[in-house]
């Protein structure tokens, strides 16, 4: 069954509004206030946030599936595709580096050993500040570009009647 262009557009836009939603909501909600909520250690919190990360991470790289195979068949314009790149490269340094090590700092934290002193968590905060911009701006400009290809689908039918 093939999809039509504005439902792989209306797919590649959820999907990436999804996704920013999702990062926003708990890298820049939830991580935060979970240490302020009483009662919770930071062993505790440790342990919530490493199972929340890991789950966030397989829905980002599902979402990231999804957006790639649409944007392939749409055949964007380069602009697009530079956005989503780097919205995707962001993506896999996480994924490839930056959570394994950060998961190493909190494995060695809920063992009793303190960790050194590390930039990992300020880099992390800039690489997903960057990601949610690069979704951000990826999605609307795949929503412009899936308008104007809807407007030129439909104008010389108009102009027949």
């Amino acid at each position: 069954m093939r999809s039509s262009p504005s439902t792989l557009s209306l797919l590649l836009v959820l999907a990436l509004f999804m996704w920013a939603g999702m990062v926003l909501a708990i890298s820049f909600l939830e991580a935060p206030l979970k240490f302020t909520a009483p009662h919770i250690t930071v062993p505790l919190g440790l342990g919530i946030g490493r199972i929340v990360f890991q789950a966030l991470n397989k829905v980002e790289l599902a979402l990231s599936v999804v957006a790639l195979v649409c944007a392939g068949r749409l055949r964007l314009p380069s602009h697009i595709w530079l956005t989503l790149l780097t919205a995707l490269l962001v993506l896999l340094a996480q994924t490839l580096w930056l959570l394994p090590a950060l998961d190493v700092r909190a494995e060695a934290l809920l063992a009793g050993h303190p960790a050194p002193p590390s930039s990992q968590h300020v880099v992390y905060i800039i690489l997903e500040v960057s990601k949610v911009a690069a979704l951000l701006l990826t999605g609307v400009l795949a929503f412009r570009h899936a308008q104007r290809q809807a407007f030129h689908s439909q104008a010389p039918a108009a102009q027949l009647a």
